[in-house]
């Protein structure tokens, strides 16, 4: 068996949470949250700050236990020793000495795994050539977060947990970091992605995982989470007041930025139509699918905030 692919023959879901609630005190970080992440995808875990992300990253890799619930990576405790070889994690939480260089910390992190890999295959897949015997103090953002993400596959494993995996990366970097995630999955390897970036999630997850207030509150693909936004935008400056608008059949919400205005629509093309016949001289029209970032804004939009879109 080639290197890079998953050395483990699973018949079991990569990490599983049941109805996992876990209180800080007083708070409740989680509340009967349940998941599964399948072998060979890409999970975006995606949530408002404060929604608790972090918390179940960490009740997956063994730094938290749940206050009620069970957790369960490849069919065992996160805490097993076993079980701990087979996840690579890349966390914003992560602080390394600085003195080191960086060839010199994958060979710290190479020898805590019983099979790890080559240490030139490491350098190649994270873009690390050429900066192997820089400390790491000398590096740049973008080099910094390449080797955090190389030191997560220094024990070939199975479950990835990347956090924030392209902060601070130039738009290339982030794209051919891209590419080696989807390379990942590829091989069988499952992981599971927190990010701010929307696009990212959009580009690279499999299935899309929306928490707030401690509870899943959406799951699918980035295409049925999108679908959740409500209909296409027609932006466009117009004459006619809001409340003209609000009425146009197929219009569900209309929101102003400056002399534009933004319609949330059922219908793009009936309702083209209508504001054209109404309005001769409306301009700067533009029409758009829906975005992730609009179902996200819509999912974990506040229950008692008003519906109409404020610009």
């Amino acid at each position: 068996m080639s290197t890079m692919e998953s050395s483990h023959t699973v018949n079991v879901a990569p990490a599983e949470l049941r109805a996992v609630t876990h209180r800080y005190g007083s708070h409740t970080a989680l509340q009967g949250l349940s998941l599964q992440l399948k072998p060979g995808e890409v999970v975006a875990l995606l949530g408002p700050n404060g929604a608790g992300k972090t918390t179940a990253v960490k009740l997956m890799l063994g730094l938290l236990q749940p206050t009620s619930g069970t957790v369960s990576i490849f069919g065992g405790s996160p805490s097993q020793r076993a079980t701990r070889q087979r996840i690579g994690a890349m966390l914003q939480v992560a602080r390394v000495p600085e003195t080191l260089a960086a060839g010199e910390y994958l060979d710290l992190f190479r020898s805590y795994y019983p099979h790890p890999l080559p240490t030139a295959e490491i350098v190649q897949f994270a873009g690390l050539q050429g900066i192997e015997k820089r400390q790491f103090k000398d590096l740049s953002g973008g080099q910094k977060q390449r080797m955090l993400f190389a030191l997560a596959l220094c024990g070939d494993p199975d479950l990835v947990f990347l956090d924030e995996p392209t902060l601070g990366m130039d738009i290339e970097t982030r794209h051919n970091l891209w590419r080696q995630v989807r390379s990942l999955a590829d091989r069988g390897k499952t992981v599971l992605l927190t990010t701010h970036y929307l696009e990212e999630a959009d580009t690279l997850a499999d299935r899309i995982l929306v928490i707030a207030r401690g509870k899943v509150i959406a799951q699918g693909t980035p295409s049925e989470i999108k679908s959740r936004a409500g209909g296409r935008k027609i932006r466009c400056v117009t004459t006619l007041a809001d409340s003209e608008l609000q009425q146009i059949a197929g219009v569900r919400r209309v929101g102003r930025t400056g002399a534009g205005v933004t319609l949330t629509v059922e219908n793009a093309e009936d309702v083209l139509r209508t504001l054209l016949a109404r309005d001769a001289g409306l301009h700067s029209l533009e029409v758009t699918s829906p975005a992730l970032e609009d179902a996200f804004l819509e999912l974990t939009r506040d229950p008692g905030s008003p519906a109409t879109e404020a610009a």
